[in-house]
């Protein structure tokens, strides 16, 4: 039966700062790109695997997995707030099967999603209400972190689940690639941060306006040349798609944390995303990549990639 894949950086920034036109333009035009690919693929159902920036998940209770029974955006950067259409069998299914596998998951009957979460769905669907998604949560921001090779377990499990769906199945990873933005490390973090990471739900619409605003001037000294933030790494980014690209994906388990954060920055560890979306994929069978975009922008604090990936036997 069909099945997907579309892996997509998001950025908060995209309607908050301006690139340059021929930047912009590449990156509508890949967006463009990414939604001709799913219009006629059609899927029946989306998994959504997406990180979180302390908008729903939170130090007081981290999971390095969550799957969504019932979800909600949170609306954050003026991103999709409402709830989302999960298949509550579905997702119910798809935790016991993961749970049979021996990789211990959460689950939640009340998850928040946040615009890493949700982006590429808006991008691609415009209005996500109606779209039937299981969201799945990967930690990708807070350590401890597990394993790359128990991300790509989990996601071998996840795709294992729907690999004889009768359904057109698509597989979301949203993240990446490597970037670092301004947020706090539990380890260097103020009082007032620790406090919102261990427990920042419902923050004022003032405090969410603020803390929204440092990473907007971030990006804008960033492009400029100014923030005392991690460059980009082009370079790594490339060598990370080159092996999404392979279909090799037991070579994602040679990533460490620690390197991560040296060479890519904190916020790379969304590439786990990637990691669980072609992780699913390749549980389903061989699959090639048939679409690749990558820039470096620094107005969006992300090298900024977007695949798409079908099953070897099935057309583009």
């Amino acid at each position: 039966m069909p099945h997907a894949l579309l892996c997509m950086s998001h950025s908060p920034l995209l309607h908050h700062v301006d690139p340059p036109g021929d930047v912009k333009s590449s990156v509508e035009a890949a967006f463009g790109h990414a939604r001709c690919f799913v219009e006629d693929f059609a899927p029946d159902l989306v998994i959504n695997f997406g990180p979180d920036h302390y908008n729903g998940f939170f130090y007081d209770l981290m999971p390095p997995f969550c799957i969504g029974y019932t979800a909600h955006g949170t609306g954050d950067y003026d991103s999709f707030a409402g709830e989302l259409n999960v298949p509550i069998e579905v997702a119910e299914s798809l935790a016991q099967h993961v749970i049979d596998r021996e990789i211990d998951v959460a689950i939640s009957r009340q998850m928040e999603v946040d615009h890493g979460a949700v982006q590429p769905m808006e991008i691609i669907f415009g209005d996500v209400a109606h779209v039937p998604v299981v969201p799945i949560f990967v930690n990708s921001v807070a350590r401890p972190f597990v394993k790359m090779s128990r991300v790509r377990a989990f996601g071998h499990a996840v795709g294992e689940y729907f690999s004889s769906s009768d359904k057109k199945i698509l597989f979301i990873g949203s993240g990446g690639l490597s970037h670092d933005p301004p947020v706090p490390q539990i380890a260097t973090a103020t009082e007032a941060q620790r406090k919102m990471l261990t427990d920042g739900r419902n923050p004022t619409l003032q405090a969410r306006a603020a803390r929204q605003a440092r990473v907007i001037d971030t990006a804008r000294a960033f492009a400029a040349g100014e923030a005392d933030i991690m460059d980009l790494n082009p370079e790594w980014d490339r060598a990370f798609l080159d092996v999404c690209r392979s279909g090799r994906v037991d070579d994602f388990d040679e990533y460490t944390a620690d390197e991560m954060d040296a060479v890519a920055g904190h916020s790379a560890h969304e590439v786990r995303n990637w990691v669980a979306a072609y992780s699913a994929l390749a549980a389903c069978g061989g699959y090639r990549v048939t679409y690749e975009f990558y820039r470096p922008i620094k107005e969006y604090i992300a090298g900024f990639g977007i695949t798409t990936a079908v099953l070897d036997q099935e057309r583009t």
